[in-house]
């Protein structure tokens, strides 16, 4: 049975989240470098992040649950679609991690200056058409 990697993490919800879907459709799923990104979150540019490695056998069928994944609108409480503001796209990535703003430049700089892990980011979504980071309207 050979390996193969189907998909890199920076942290290990997310991998797990996507393992927990790839299994309950019938494929079997490692995760290599789990233990070690969720101690110490500066070994994920050494190790290369969380690694999802499934059979080379299932690799199509991986791939299409991962674009049916994806591709999936995400809604808000409403139930209603999440869209994008300025193009109105359903194409978003969720979670985003941004420093944009005056706190994300001064903790760029504090991070830099003290050799530590930024301390500060906002979660946001980021349209994949346009680039542009919003948060959800409440």
């Amino acid at each position: 049975m050979r390996l193969v990697t189907l998909k890199t993490f920076d942290n290990s919800i997310a991998a797990n989240l996507l393992s927990s879907k790839l299994e309950s459709e019938g494929i079997l799923c490692f995760l290599f470098d789990e233990n070690m990104v969720s101690l110490n979150p500066l070994y994920n540019l050494t190790l290369g992040g969380i690694k999802l490695k499934i059979r080379e056998s299932d690799m199509q069928k991986a791939l299409q649950i991962i674009e049916e994944v994806e591709t999936t609108p995400f809604t808000d409480e409403q139930d209603r679609q999440v869209r994008c503001p300025v193009c109105k796209s359903t194409q978003l990535y969720s979670d985003f991690k941004t420093m944009r703003g005056l706190k994300g430049i001064f903790t760029a700089v504090v991070s830099f200056l003290l050799f530590v892990f930024p301390f500060y980011y906002k979660s946001v979504y980021k349209c994949r058409q346009c680039n542009m980071e919003f948060r959800p309207a409440k």
